[in-house]
């Protein structure tokens, strides 16, 4: 097993992208965006706090976090391919939506600091 370069891999399923430089196009996109959203997942399910019943925060939670591993495992399969390209758009997805993830939080917290004139760390 070995890295190497080209559009002739099988990424997740036999037969994908069979040999066609679109498809593999097509499957570094789909690569990227399944590892984009796994880090854009990571800030978690935005909860129903007003609703009285509890299990409905339980369930939502389950979901989203069983519908992120399903995500995380799929890129996992796809890096296996030990094609660069692949591993290549997987990173890259995984980093841009870090900054996206950590842009947010620090928007959303200075946001928070200037509407009430304190910090709310302190």
């Amino acid at each position: 097993m070995n890295f190497f370069w080209g559009k002739d891999v099988t990424i997740l399923f036999k037969g994908w992208p069979n040999n066609n430089l679109g498809m593999y196009i097509l499957s570094l996109f789909f690569v990227f965006f399944m590892a984009f959203g796994i880090e854009i997942m990571s800030m978690g399910p935005i909860m129903i706090n007003k609703s009285p019943i509890r299990a409905i925060g339980i369930i939502q939670s389950g979901i989203y976090y069983t519908l992120r591993m399903v995500l995380v495992y799929f890129v996992m399969l796809a890096v296996m391919s030990f094609n660069i390209g692949i591993f290549i758009v997987a990173i890259l997805g995984h980093g841009l939506g870090y900054i996206v993830v950590k842009f947010r939080e620090l928007v959303v917290d200075k946001t928070t600091t200037d509407s009430n004139g304190t910090d709310p760390k302190v």
